[in-house]
């Protein structure tokens, strides 16, 4: 005769007490309970089996504790367990099979949650190498910083490191490209790869996603300026400057780059402590210098003049060129200032309007079907100086060129300082005799 079910009733349950500890209750249909102590004092729980057999074997499957589960609940347990019976399957192994799937959900989910946790953002991956890589660089990272911020995090930046392909550098290169900016688009491929190469030493990444690309893919190969400046160009600068509205520290400063073929930037962070007008000599220490190699420039009668103008107009007691700031802090003007003032006045060569706010001499600068800029003055000083006979060694020591012979470079330490006062003289007297002597006076337009 089959057993009656459902036999228990809430009340009943309610009405047990600490002495039914250790009771045992029965509600039928193989569902049975054991009264246990509760978990606060002076109460109880009934925690239910669903006994069966499973073979020759009586097994008792865990439905769970009541007050914690409804005596519906329990018995809807008991049910459940039953059907698993009846298609020949183990309640307790179930169960047990699901807790360990439960478990392995739950393990993989917290490895994921940690993985996750672990893994770069580009931009933090960017922060990373800024800190311990471009920090050290002589102008802090500050350029590549700024074409990273323009072009590279706003794409890539707030995704994964490690999930970034080839397609997607292509992508930002190309957009680069697309703005008709080859050599910047060399250039971030190149500072791209070193971040990345950074990432995967430290196993930051786990691929290079920037292997196989190359320059043709890109911007091209890299096209050297040879812009030098014909005599026809270097008897109308005067006058070009004269006319295009520059301050008269940026007309002094681009004579001074002519006469000692310094890179501008060097000038333009140039101390006034550096130079010492009465001995005619002008050091460019290691910290300013492209090559970190310091560098002594004998000053001709055609720099001279224009370096003492320089000196008498700045009111900084610091620097050779100041610039505005915008706390008490002294500091120069900035490094392209100069450059950008001469690109200004040759807007026709640039694919952009005039900015509003520079200058309306938009084409004052203009010599002829080429643009030009400051360095170009510089190539074209050594140029010149080549011309009036000086050595190439010579040239290359005005230049302050590192010779790119390791062991020539190594053993021989002499420092044509001599040869290159005599070049530097030829030069600045060549260039007085093409130049008008108004170059002398410096009747430009607007004092700095």
């Amino acid at each position: 005769m089959a057993s009656v079910e459902n036999k228990l009733t809430v009340i009943e349950l309610k009405a047990l007490t600490t002495a039914d500890i250790g009771h045992t209750i029965k509600d039928g249909g193989g569902l049975w309970g054991t009264v246990r102590k509760g978990a606060a004092a002076d109460t109880v729980g009934v925690t239910f089996y669903y006994r069966y057999r499973m073979g020759q074997r009586s097994r008792d499957f865990t439905c769970g504790t009541w007050p914690a589960l409804s005596l519906k609940d329990l018995r809807a347990a008991r049910v459940e367990a039953r059907k698993l019976v009846a298609s020949g399957v183990d309640p307790i192994d179930q169960a047990k099979a699901d807790k360990d799937q439960r478990d392995a959900v739950a393990e993989q989910a917290k490895a994921d949650a940690e993985a996750a946790s672990n893994r770069l953002l580009v931009r933090g991956l960017f922060d990373r190498w800024v800190a311990a890589d471009l920090v050290k660089r002589k102008d802090g990272g500050a350029e590549t910083i700024r074409g990273f911020k323009k072009d590279v995090l706003p794409a890539i930046g707030n995704r994964y490191a490690d999930e970034i392909r080839r397609a997607d550098i292509m992508a930002v290169l190309d957009s680069v490209v697309a703005r008709g900016k080859m050599r910047l688009a060399n250039r971030l491929l190149a500072e791209l790869r070193q971040m990345w190469g950074y990432g995967l030493v430290r196993e930051l990444c786990a691929i290079d996603c920037t292997a196989g690309i190359e320059k043709k893919h890109v911007g091209g190969k890299d096209i050297e300026r040879e812009r030098t400046l014909s005599d026809a160009e270097l008897k109308a600068l005067p006058t070009a400057l004269k006319s295009a509205d520059l301050l008269d520290s940026s007309a002094h400063a681009l004579y001074v780059v002519f006469g000692t073929l310094v890179r501008i930037g060097e000038l333009i962070q140039a101390r006034k402590a550096d130079i010492d007008l009465e001995a005619r000599i002008w050091r460019i220490p290691k910290d300013n210098s492209k090559n970190t190699d310091a560098h002594v420039i004998y000053l001709s009668d055609f720099a001279l003049w224009h370096m003492q103008k320089l000196m008498e107009q700045s009111k900084s007691d610091i620097w050779l060129m100041p610039g505005r700031s915008t706390d008490e802090t002294e500091i120069h003007v900035g490094l392209k200032s100069i450059t950008k003032q001469v690109s200004d006045r040759q807007i026709k060569f640039y694919d952009r309007p005039a900015h509003s706010k520079r200058t309306k001499q938009e084409n004052a600068l203009v010599l002829a079907d080429e643009k030009w800029t400051p360095h170009d003055l510089r190539r074209t000083g050594a140029t010149l100086m080549q011309s009036l006979g000086v050595l190439p060694v010579v040239v290359d020591k005005c230049l302050n060129h590192r010779d790119e012979n390791r062991i020539r470079r190594t053993y021989q330490r002499y420092d044509y300082a001599k040869e290159k006062q005599k070049a530097w003289e030829l030069l600045g007297v060549h260039l007085q005799s093409v130049f008008s002597t108004n170059v002398l006076i410096g009747d430009f337009k607007k004092a700095g």
